[in-house]
């Protein structure tokens, strides 16, 4: 598939579409050690506790009711799936989500209490749909994760909102699941003719992009799960690859235990609470990046289970 980054004409209109359903979350500043200037772009408050609300809202939105009538389906660990069951329940129309078996208690509930009908699957056969869009059993529009043209503007909102609070911005970290978000968010810079910089943020055993970034080409690894459920896998599609490639300036990684801290800092100090993603563009800024002053990190969600919110607030990794 030849995915293509959205245009500033597309993201506008995805605004404006989206308005009603995604808020205009805040960019607040993280009281933190070193001379790294530090801003949280908080998706963590949006209704769901995600960013994923964006990019389905503009999907959802995108189609006539007559599409919609059978439904809608995704594949996701739990983000996406809340934000589709969000804007179906919106709609009154039926929604189905394939999750993996190891996908969050806490996700799994949300989607249950949105309407959604949830279908767990192993690890692999949930990887798998990703590239194949089909699973027996499901009907309806499926609504891809993070590899579709108006889930991309949905998320390239955040850029335009980052510009508008923090123009002086050097750069932006972003968490690395599909590509979706980061990709979105570069290619809503881009449109707009910034030299921002966008980070990718990995955690070490389950980084694809920066494994294919090495080789210079879209390769699998040894893909080991973790409580960050959020990104990472055992390698990139093929076209978010070609994307990710031309649009960011690199990924950073960092280690369980980082993000652990970092939940642990955003909760202590800006009583924000980041789920495992959410906090990797946390741990990543903590480290530097590069050549940047003043960073902004999406907070990408905030759907963390109360057991390994409790473990991490005491000092351990879950």
């Amino acid at each position: 598939m030849n995915l293509r980054p959205p245009g500033l004409e597309e993201i506008e209109a995805a605004r404006a579409r989206i308005a009603d359903a995604a808020l205009r979350t805040p960019l607040i500043p993280l009281e933190a050690p070193g001379d790294q200037e530090i801003w949280l772009k908080l998706e963590n408050l949006q209704p769901i506790g995600s960013f994923k609300l964006r990019g389905a809202a503009n999907f959802i939105g995108s189609r006539s009711r007559s599409e919609l009538e059978r439904g809608v389906w995704t594949a996701s660990a739990g983000n996406m799936a809340q934000g589709v069951a969000w804007n179906a329940r919106r709609l009154g129309i039926p929604c189905a989500v394939v999750v993996p078996e190891n996908a969050p208690k806490t996700k799994v509930e949300a989607v249950e209490r949105l309407g959604g009908r949830v279908v767990k699957t192993s690890i692999e056969s949930w990887f798998e749909v990703f590239r194949t869009r089909e699973f027996d059993g499901m009907d309806g529009v499926f609504v891809h994760a993070f590899s579709d043209p108006d889930v991309l503007a949905g998320n390239a909102t955040v850029a335009l909102e980052i510009l508008e609070d923090l123009p002086d911005v050097d750069a932006v970290i972003v968490p690395f699941g599909g590509g979706g978000l980061a990709c979105g968010i570069a290619a809503g810079f881009a449109a707009t003719d910034s030299e921002v910089e966008v980070f990718a943020s990995e955690v070490i055993g389950q980084a694809p992009l920066a494994a294919s970034l090495r080789a210079g080409e879209a390769v699998s690894i040894d893909y080991t799960p973790s409580f960050v459920d959020g990104i990472g896998g055992p390698h990139v599609e093929p076209e978010m690859w070609e994307l990710a490639n031309e649009l960011l300036a690199g990924a950073l990684l960092v280690r369980l235990e980082e993000v652990a801290a970092a939940i642990k800092l955003l909760a202590e100090r800006s009583r924000v609470i980041a789920e495992g993603a959410g906090g990797s563009s946390v741990a990543a800024a903590l480290g530097g990046a590069p050549g940047a002053r003043r960073v902004a990190c999406v907070v990408s969600g905030g759907n963390l289970d109360v057991s390994r919110l409790r473990d991490i607030l005491d000092g351990r990794v879950p």
